[in-house]
């Protein structure tokens, strides 16, 4: 089901959400902590809600690895810990903060551009994740040259391809479940992602026809009208289009399942967002009332439960269609 245009509703998440008789978000569990360790990238790709790139200073300190350890050392629910960036291979505590994770016997999934694996010193990143059974996320927009290197930057597919192979090498991409590879798709302009099952079958027969390469699933997201993408639909004269498009295709069951309401964002310096978009967009956990919180002034994690959910008019992008999450779409 979806909203008509003709109700004219504006840009309010929250007018959306009364519309469809549902309740403001709260987050009902914590089973997800996703942690942003700096906005350091090797690429700079049009789409990027964090503006990463090969020029960012913002980095997560030790001090601040240890803290996050520290505190999920007192949460009960946290069972899976999502490190992205940036490229999060270059916070330089990367390999001593996923060590310490899993001897936590904590999920551990890294959000990899494939090509920070041709940086200098990052080499051997296959065989560190396979020792230590991470489960990779990783960005591929398309099967095509073409449509990669446009978002990303030139030489981007062909590195992309390499660094599958070398993962495959190491393992990844087959039917174990502790070895998890999956591909990430983004839209190259302003449109919704299509249907993932379908999509996933297209990118699996192409990529073994042409590369040989396998991989577990494909997630489709959609682009989020913030940052760095919000600035390219702006020069495009596609702002408002995008926005028109996301609101109207409002779906109250991808409402429902949002991500936010099981997740909680850590920035790089430590503070605390219900989302890695709010976090870019500096909207602090619910809002900030009462002041913005850090993982300094918290005891536990768990004490992110039950708490009210910041919105604003980009969450129509994660409840347009089929809804968008970090693991892809939501119904």
């Amino acid at each position: 089901m979806r909203v008509s245009a003709a109700t004219q509703l504006d840009w309010d998440f929250d007018a959306a959400l009364r519309q469809w008789s549902l309740p403001a978000l709260r987050r009902d569990v914590l089973t997800t902590l996703q942690i942003n360790l700096g906005k350091l990238c090797n690429q700079a790709c049009h789409h990027c809600h964090v503006e990463a790139g090969p020029n960012r200073t913002e980095i997560m300190e030790r001090g601040t690895a240890e803290r996050i350890d520290e505190l999920l050392g007192a949460s009960a629910g946290v069972g899976l810990v999502d490190l992205t960036g940036g490229a999060p291979e270059l916070m330089p505590s990367f390999r001593w903060f996923v060590g310490r994770l899993r001897e936590r016997g904590l999920r551990v999934v890294v959000r990899c551009n494939l090509t920070v694996i041709f940086v200098e010193g990052q080499t051997d990143l296959p065989e560190f994740y396979r020792d230590h059974q991470v489960e990779l996320v990783c960005s591929l927009p398309c099967y095509t040259p073409e449509n990669v290197d446009r978002q990303r930057g030139p030489g981007v597919f062909d590195e992309s391809i390499e660094a599958l192979r070398l993962l495959n090498r190491a393992g990844y991409g087959s039917a174990a479940d502790d070895l998890r590879l999956d591909l990430v798709y983004n839209p190259v302009g302003a449109f919704l992602p299509p249907q993932q099952d379908e999509l996933e079958d297209k990118y699996r027969e192409e990529l073994r026809r042409l590369f040989g390469i396998e991989f577990g699933h494909l997630l489709t997201i959609t682009n989020m009208p913030i940052k760095r993408f919000a600035e390219q639909l702006h020069r495009w004269g596609a702002y408002d289009r995008y926005m028109e498009l996301l609101r109207d295709r409002f779906n109250p069951a991808a409402a429902a399942a949002v991500m936010c309401r099981s997740l909680v964002s850590v920035g790089w310096d430590g503070s605390l967002y219900d989302c890695d978009f709010n976090q870019m967009l500096d909207m602090p956990v619910g809002g900030g009332r009462g002041g913005s919180e850090t993982i300094w002034s918290i005891d536990s994690f768990d004490q992110m439960v039950e708490r009210a959910i910041a919105t604003g008019a980009h969450c129509f992008g994660c409840t347009a269609g089929a809804g968008s999450s970090c693991g892809g779409d939501l119904v």
